[in-house]
């Protein structure tokens, strides 16, 4: 049946979470430089204080310099520089000279956004045009509780850090709506590609394949799989394995499920099966993964 939504967007903004980020707050003084491997797949750094220079060896970008309150996101594993002097190679901070202020972390998951596919390399969001005030507000919340160590800051922070990416992306796109020489995400109009991933959302334990999801939004099987992976970054298959991952974990850290129960609500027929994949996925055998997050929650508390 035709598919219609007044918002189809919603769902390339779904984040798509392993482990929460993993956020610092960066008391630097001049000279200083460090390097972020391509192994972060999602990097994100803000400047509260100061300015520095971004530097990517791999792109066909010239130095890149920040400003208080700049934002930059890295969501394509790019490794990097980050330096208050473009020339400097990376190196430990320094001991004297100007103050720099950042808040700087990554995402460790294999494709946190499915919009970030759609994203340029390097994306800025000015702190001269970002009109987007909950980009502004969770980063000074991120910096008052990296700063202060509160209690209950091991479970905000994380979260704060999670809410943050998708406001970065429509705050970037905002920026793209105004700009005439910008291209306004195609993606973000492909309403059957969001239906699509609606329907995984909601059933990851169905057997869905490519044909069935096309069926599902009145697509044939190569267009449906050609404008998915265009739009979320990789095929429908892998994607679906990563959400009913992503739904494990979440089931593994919030509910008192048995491991074969968890394996049934993500479609997964064995609890061995499931076990396998959640292993390579993850890096970890889903008790393990469970066993990890109680001892961490236990160490917050």
């Amino acid at each position: 049946m035709p598919v219609s939504s007044d918002h189809a967007d919603e769902r390339l903004f779904v984040t798509h979470m392993r482990w929460s980020a993993n956020m610092r707050r960066l008391e630097l003084l001049s000279p200083w430089a460090f390097c972020v491997p391509d192994s972060v797949s999602t990097a994100l750094h803000v400047v509260l204080q100061g300015a520095c220079w971004l530097v990517v060896p791999t792109a066909a970008l010239p130095p890149l310099r920040l400003g208080r309150g700049d934002l930059v996101l890295l969501g394509h594993g790019t490794g990097h520089v980050l330096a208050d002097d473009a020339s400097l190679p990376p190196a430990g901070p320094g001991r004297n000279g100007r103050r720099s202020l950042l808040v700087s972390g990554g995402y460790p998951a294999k494709c946190p956004l499915p919009l970030l596919a759609s994203l340029p390399e390097v994306v800025l969001v000015s702190s001269a045009r970002c009109r987007e005030r909950g980009v502004r507000a969770i980063v000074n919340l991120l910096g008052a509780e990296l700063e202060k160590d509160r209690p209950g800051a091991g479970a905000v922070v994380p979260a704060l850090a999670d809410a943050l990416l998708p406001l970065v992306v429509r705050a970037w796109l905002d920026d793209c709506a105004e700009a005439p020489h910008l291209d306004p995400l195609e993606t973000l109009s492909d309403l059957e590609i969001a239906a699509a991933l609606e329907r995984i959302h909601a059933e990851p334990e169905r057997a869905w394949t490519v044909t069935a999801l096309a069926r599902e939004v009145v697509l044939s099987r190569s267009a449906f799989a050609h404008r998915f992976t265009r739009a979320v970054g990789e095929p429908p298959h892998a994607y679906l394995v990563h959400w009913r991952m992503t739904v494990a974990g979440r089931l593994l850290r919030e509910s008192d499920l048995s491991l074969a129960e968890v394996a049934h609500r993500v479609g997964y027929a064995s609890e061995f099966a499931f076990a396998k994949a959640f292993k390579r996925d993850y890096g970890i055998a889903p008790g393990g993964y469970r066993r990890a997050w109680a001892a961490e929650g236990d160490r917050d508390r």
